[in-house]
């Protein structure tokens, strides 16, 4: 159980004895909140209960202070409770609590932080879903990082997830992009060629062109018509280059369970069937021979176009059609990571959606912010289409996948990026990545010391009393709210707090590390700090492993 939870529902129930036995009538337990005080001066953990409970009691928030307190007193959870002006509630927690919830770390192993619930949700997370007209880029790198790490952190809060990847394989810009990469592969063979107007530019085309050459030769030969040969290309520029950014992502520890196409919802006429339903719902209304959608009615500035005065969908349509079919796969919560330019679509969908039968509560748009790549103290330009932008391959075999992953997931979602490639490759304490990393390694060095010394380890045996010195006890509670920070931050949708989490970690451990030698000749509290060092190492590698970020023994 989750410490809050722990706390809560010991509150919880004190309240409702001192509310029937007539000392507290009238309490309002759904004002029960219990935070983490900003000064833990004032306590491990907090509430305000008393305060806002002060108007329907009829008594000063201190006098009902009091009387909580006074019923709590002898709750072993507790080493003291505390009462601070002008009615708030602090409480400290015992040595004997902490310990004992070290002995969990190190019997949890790989398994601490986990949460297991009794009916967990079915989610669906979209995200990148780039264009497949180029390979990823570095912003598609940052909804990757976030996106993946998001899904673990929901999984380890219980639920059941699946990641998806839509594939824009349908439209104008395949067609341009077949258009583009027939330009350049007649530019091989040497022929004059007209490169289409608002093309697509860059070297990758030209690879996407010799690929097609090797390996669909003779098909490319058979087909005389240049239309029907442009949309033969494109179908299987479309497949190079999904398959890159599969390979891409994979490098990134990033694996998808479905690749979901666009196309497959007009073969399967899910679109027309999406528009049928919002017809049926009187949600569609005909002005110049196109069909719009009510979306005002929702949120929206304006109402939108489903279906064009030529009878052709507008992406909007595909869009509702796409987040239907999640739908009637049975998914409880669709979550969907966006771009930085996409804020005005969220109340045309989502007003979709909830015509549709999902709330606005089960479908969550988060948005990814922009990234700027900083090089020397410049910014890279990026354009897919003119072929500037740095790829998420470069910036991986430049730095690597853990420093990158680190990175993208460091700063909130709604926060701008500005990567610093300089900080990035930094071999110090200054990059946060080498310092977790190096905290992790450190200790398994420290076990290395000690079975050269011959020190036999055993957790069954740690004592309580070496761990009470200050350093050990502050380290002791940054464990023990592991599983906390993990529910919240996947509540939030926020991996960011993880990763602040985690260096919070590393710091008190160095703190302690600096404070007290670990391998001692006192066998007693040798044996217990190593206890604990055994503890942050499974945190600090269970964490990372949930940034998608290695832990490794040695650096």
């Amino acid at each position: 159980m989750l410490i809050k939870d722990r706390i809560y529902n010991i509150f919880l129930e004190a309240c409702r004895i001192l509310a029937s036995d007539g000392q507290l009538p009238g309490l309002d337990v759904e004002k029960l909140y219990i935070e983490v005080p900003k000064d833990l001066r004032n306590g491990d953990f907090s509430t305000p209960f008393a305060l806002e409970n002060a108007r329907i009691l009829k008594k000063s928030p201190l006098l009902i202070a009091e009387i909580i307190k006074e019923y709590l007193e002898g709750e072993p959870l507790f080493a003291k409770i505390e009462i601070a002006k002008p009615g708030f509630i602090n409480f400290f927690l015992s040595s004997n609590f902490l310990s004992n919830n070290l002995f969990a770390i190190l019997e949890s192993k790989d398994d601490y932080g986990k949460i297991k619930k009794d009916n967990p949700k079915k989610i669906n997370i979209e995200f990148v879903s780039a264009n497949p007209t180029g390979p990823l880029n570095i912003v598609s790198a940052r909804a990757a990082a976030i996106g993946d790490s998001l899904a673990n952190l929901l999984e380890a809060s219980g639920d059941l997830v699946d990641r998806e990847f839509y594939v824009n394989d349908y439209g104008n810009q395949v067609d341009l992009l077949g258009q583009s990469v027939l330009a350049r592969l007649k530019e091989l063979r040497g022929e004059s060629v007209e490169f289409p107007e608002d093309g697509y530019q860059g070297e990758y085309l030209f690879d996407i062109a010799r690929h097609l050459d090797e390996n669909y030769k003779d098909q490319i030969d058979q087909i005389k018509d240049q239309e029907e040969l442009a949309k033969f290309i494109s179908r299987q520029a479309i497949e190079y280059n999904v398959q890159g950014q599969k390979e891409d992502l994979a490098s990134f520890n990033v694996v998808f369970q479905n690749w979901f196409r666009e196309n497959q919802l007009h073969q399967e006429g899910l679109v027309l069937k999406t528009f049928n339903i919002l017809e049926e719902k009187k949600v569609i209304y005909d002005q110049e021979n196109k069909k719009i959608f009510k979306s005002t009615r929702y949120g929206d500035d304006k109402d939108r176009v489903v279906i064009r005065d030529d009878g052709r969908p507008t992406y909007l349509l595909a869009d509702i059609a796409y987040h239907n079919n999640k739908l009637e796969r049975g998914y409880d919560l669709l979550i969907d990571i966006w771009g930085p330019d996409h804020h005005g679509y969220i109340k045309r969908l989502q007003g979709a959606m909830e015509v549709l039968g999902l709330s606005t509560d089960d479908f969550q748009v988060l948005i990814a912010q922009q990234v700027n790549l900083i090089s020397e103290g410049e910014i890279v330009k990026m354009s897919k289409r003119l072929g500037q932008f740095s790829t998420m391959k470069d910036l991986l075999n430049e730095i690597g996948p853990d420093v990158a992953r680190y990175f993208f997931v460091m700063r909130s979602l709604e926060s701008h990026l500005d990567f610093d490639l300089v900080l990035a490759k930094k071999n110090s304490s200054e990059n946060p990545v080498f310092y977790l990393q190096y905290a992790h390694a450190r200790i398994c060095s420290i076990f290395q010391e000690a079975a050269k010394r011959g020190i036999v380890y055993n957790f069954q045996e740690i004592s309580s009393s070496p761990l009470q010195v200050v350093e050990a006890i502050t380290l002791l509670k940054k464990l023990l709210i592991f599983p906390d920070e993990i529910f919240e931050a996947a509540e939030a949708k926020e991996p960011h707090r993880l990763a602040s989490y985690l260096l919070k970690l590393a710091q008190t451990f160095h703190k302690f590390y600096t404070e007290h030698r670990i391998i001692s000749e006192d066998q007693e509290k040798t044996n217990s700090f190593l206890g604990l060092a055994e503890g942050t190492r499974i945190v600090l590698r269970n964490g990372l492993k949930l940034l998608g970020v290695s832990a490794p023994r040695q650096m």
